[in-house]
């Protein structure tokens, strides 16, 4: 026995969602996330050019955290090249599907000139190049050991890590060589590196490298839609503020037949789905693919759901591993974009009545791999007619 002194024990929690090296790296970058338009976001990183040490000339100056859809002006090219000098910039959107660069940064990833932001499937495909940029590859190490950190201070021991990088062959070193070992990890793979993990025999559960079983393989990881603040997930109907964007009903990275047969590749290799499906033509379309298939696994947000695929996703044994923070984070956004479908918006409470396990995450760096965010933070943003004030805490 041990007296608490007040205190209180539970289980160590799992955060069904993250990108680990996407919060590695925010806990060494700019933090952008409180700006308001394109203008305060280039100022801010004016700022952080000024004060650069000549020993860091050309480094690359990279932030995180930016929601735009809300914006009067969006991001341009040319309001970073105004004020970086010889920096390149990467400035990465809040939900991690796009990337605000200025062109220096453009051409070291090998991307066409262009007037505006990166995003969904370029921006997959370039992200994993962006460590190697100037001045940004010894800040890994810190960030991995400074967000493993923060999550067991906050009662985390366990994770899913649905990073876009080659996890399952670049976990174990970090066990092993980097010492980054408080953590269960559960890796997830991209379809690019599907082949591979077949071949070698993987399958989800199995354990990797010498953790002593902390670190085991996870599911395969698919993008089927884009997100809500960049205004690409996929919609059976546009959105309500569609004249402005290029997609109205957003954006399909991957049709049905291609989802179809990745699917069924996991199914019969032993591996797990994690689907990212934000809208509700993505969700519907995954379902679609679970059912044909037989693959197991989870759909990734279910943020809007159609109301007759929520009983569909009950009888399949499809799990919704969802993100109760974006409920926040999404509000004012969703108002704008999606406000004719409100009522189907996050369905947790509906999911659960149907027979729907959720999982819980954070989406980190989405969201703060906190237990309990958003409820414990200060409501601190003035009251509009978008946002009249702060909802009420429980």
């Amino acid at each position: 026995m041990h007296d608490g002194g007040g205190r209180w024990v539970i289980p160590g929690l799992w955060d069904a969602h993250v990108h680990m090296g996407q919060w590695a790296a925010t806990t060494t970058r700019l933090d952008v996330a409180d700006a308001t338009s394109a203008a305060e976001v280039a100022s801010m990183v004016a700022r952080e050019v000024v004060v650069m040490p000549p020993e860091k000339a050309g480094a690359t100056i990279a932030a995180f955290g930016f929601r735009s859809a809300t914006w009067h002006e969006q991001p341009q090219v040319a309001d970073l090249d105004a004020i970086s000098g010889e920096h390149p910039v990467v400035v990465i959107s809040g939900d991690c599907h796009a990337a605000w660069l200025n062109s220096r940064a453009l051409h070291l990833l090998g991307l066409d000139p262009r007037e505006s932001t990166v995003f969904e499937q370029e921006w997959f495909d370039v992200f994993p190049r962006v460590s190697g940029l100037p001045g940004l590859a010894e800040q890994t190490v810190t960030g991995y050991h400074r967000a493993a950190d923060q999550a067991a201070a906050r009662g985390v021991t366990g994770i899913i890590d649905l990073e876009f990088a080659r996890g399952v062959e670049e976990w174990p070193d970090r066990f092993s060589t980097a010492g980054i070992n408080t953590l269960r990890v559960r890796v997830g793979t991209y379809p690019d590196g599907l082949e591979d993990l077949i071949a070698a025999g993987r399958r989800t559960g199995q354990p990797l490298g010498d953790s002593g079983g902390l670190l085991r393989v996870g599911p395969l990881k698919i993008i089927s839609d884009g997100s809500l603040n960049t205004r690409t997930a996929y919609c059976c109907e546009p959105y309500a503020d569609a004249d402005d964007i290029l997609h109205p009903h957003g954006v399909q990275n991957v049709d049905p037949q291609e989802l179809r047969r990745l699917l069924s590749l996991a199914a019969e290799n032993g591996l797990e789905v994690a689907l990212h499906a934000i809208g509700d033509a993505a969700v519907r379309d995954a379902l679609d693919a679970f059912e044909v298939t037989g693959a197991r696994g989870s759909v990734e947000h279910a943020q809007l759901v159609s109301w007759e695929d929520i009983p569909r996703m009950g009888r399949l044994g499809v799990r919704a591993s969802v993100q109760p923070a974006h409920l926040w984070d999404d509000r004012d956004v969703a108002r704008q974009c999606w406000p004719d479908r409100a009522d189907r918006l996050f369905p947790f409470r509906s999911l659960v009545g149907n027979g729907v396990r959720l999982a819980l995450g954070s989406d980190a760096p989405v969201s703060p791999s906190i237990p309990g965010w958003p409820w414990r933070r200060p409501c601190t943003a003035a009251p509009t007619s978008a946002n009249p004030g702060c909802p009420t805490r429980r």
